[in-house]
């Protein structure tokens, strides 16, 4: 065959991975705007669900409901996992996204405790619960769905667009909020307003839905699924390998950083901001979509990085930079200025860039096709319960124990060297061809 009649085909195939990306993001914003809008928002969620409004009380009941939806998002990866591997992962992605937007725009409908009671908080919770099983399929399914379509050379580049496209769903959670403060103000948002960016979920779910529902299952399991080499039992392989247990202990460590980084840096911040350093709201989630904005500039020059040099050298400085950056970042933001706040967020949010847009590519990396979903939901759900769901609840309860408003650096400090740690374990993927078995 000429070079003139490969052409084509190599054209065609550069037009599917580019939809496959593009779909794969947008996805990947409705996933993690439903799943975020709830911690940048948990301010007023306190005053509507709680009794005592906006007490810490109520912040801390507020982050029960926070911590719940990560308790469930194991069962979520171990079913999704089994199932992704099993029957392919395009369909039950389509799936996945009508739970979390259908959860999620529920959220916009329960009356408050001061109509229902008890009965408030627990829908809540209830609610966050079907939203916790959906998002632990989420992140593990949507990042080895685009990986497997990815150009070997190219693919922190390709798969960094679904991590591009959850931090911009928390910058369009952070103006969305904003907006509705500056245009309605505090009290109205208190109100009924705070109902509007929960009921967005649903057309959002509805595109997310049309556009997954569209797409060809990936190369890598289509070619298992014609070869008839499917496993039966997934899960079982998964578990009883020794190879494949090696690699779901490193897919716990490795990613260690990236809960307190996201979590705490971008979920959690908003409150910390308002109620430990006595920012307004507005000005909580200013610096937050400020901090946003930065990371959404960084992250594809560390994903083309790694794609040149190495997925091990980006992640380990960058772990080390979010140590030695922490503290003196957090005691900026200690000041009360929201300029020098703004500065600690944005350096905390390049810094972290190089570990939010490889970890994902690097975990994918680490597992063969017949297992990839199932092993990668494993490890990846259980550090995330470990070192992210607890996050917000943990900061605000050792804060208010120990009076100490460094707290989030400390526990990003330790993260990130428990990261480094496991990165000079790494073997280097960068650039390989993803394996099949």
């Amino acid at each position: 065959m000429t070079a003139t009649q490969d052409l084509p085909t190599a054209n065609s195939q550069a037009t599917v991975v580019k939809k496959v990306t593009v779909a794969g993001a947008i996805g990947s914003f409705v996933e993690w705007y439903d799943y975020g809008i709830y911690g940048l928002l948990v301010p007023t969620l306190a005053i509507v669900f709680a009794p005592g409004g906006g007490s810490s009380g109520g912040i801390m009941l507020t982050y029960v409901g926070f911590l719940i939806s990560f308790l469930v998002r194991p069962f979520g990866g171990v079913i999704s996992g089994y199932l992704g591997d099993k029957f392919g992962r395009k369909t039950l992605l389509a799936v996945l996204i009508l739970m979390i937007s259908g959860s999620t725009a529920a959220i916009g409908l329960i009356p408050s405790f001061a109509t229902i009671g008890w009965a408030a908080p627990i829908l809540l919770i209830a609610m966050r619960m079907i939203q916790g099983f959906s998002a632990g399929g989420e992140a593990s399914g949507a990042m080895s769905f685009v990986g497997e379509y990815s150009d070997d050379d190219k693919r922190a580049r390709t798969t960094s667009w679904l991590a591009m496209g959850s931090f911009t769903a928390l910058l369009f959670g952070s103006l969305l909020s904003s907006a509705l403060i500056s245009i309605m103000g505090q009290d109205i948002l208190e109100s009924w307003a705070w109902r509007i960016p929960f009921l967005l979920a649903v057309p959002m779910g509805l595109v997310g839905f049309y556009i997954r529902k569209r797409l060809e299952d990936t190369p890598h399991f289509t070619a298992l699924r014609e070869a008839n080499t499917v496993e039966r039992n997934p899960l079982k392989v998964a578990l009883t390998s020794k190879r494949h247990l090696k690699a779901i202990g490193m897919t716990i460590a490795l990613p260690a950083l990236n809960g307190p980084g996201y979590y705490i840096l971008f979920v959690y911040m908003p409150t910390y901001l308002k109620k430990e350093q006595g920012f307004s709201q507005l000005q909580g989630l200013a610096v937050t979509a400020i901090s946003l904005i930065a990371i959404l500039i960084a992250i594809p020059f560390a994903a083309r990085l790694s794609d040149r040099i190495g997925r091990k050298p980006v992640l380990l400085w960058s772990a080390v930079g979010m140590a030695v950056a922490s503290y003196p970042c957090f005691y900026l933001i200690s000041q009360g200025q929201m300029a020098l706040a703004a500065v600690a967020g944005c350096v905390l949010a390049a810094l972290f860039a190089g570990h939010a847009a490889v970890i994902h590519v690097q975990l994918v990396e680490l597992f063969p096709t017949n297992v990839r979903y199932s092993a990668y939901s494993i490890g990846f759900n259980i550090t995330t319960v470990i070192f992210g769901g607890s996050a917000p609840l943990v900061m605000n309860w050792l804060i208010g124990l120990s009076g100490d408003k460094s707290i989030p650096a400390y526990a990003v400090i330790l993260t990130a060297v428990i990261t480094a740690a496991a990165t000079l374990k790494l073997v280097e993927t960068g650039g390989k061809p993803l394996a099949d078995h």
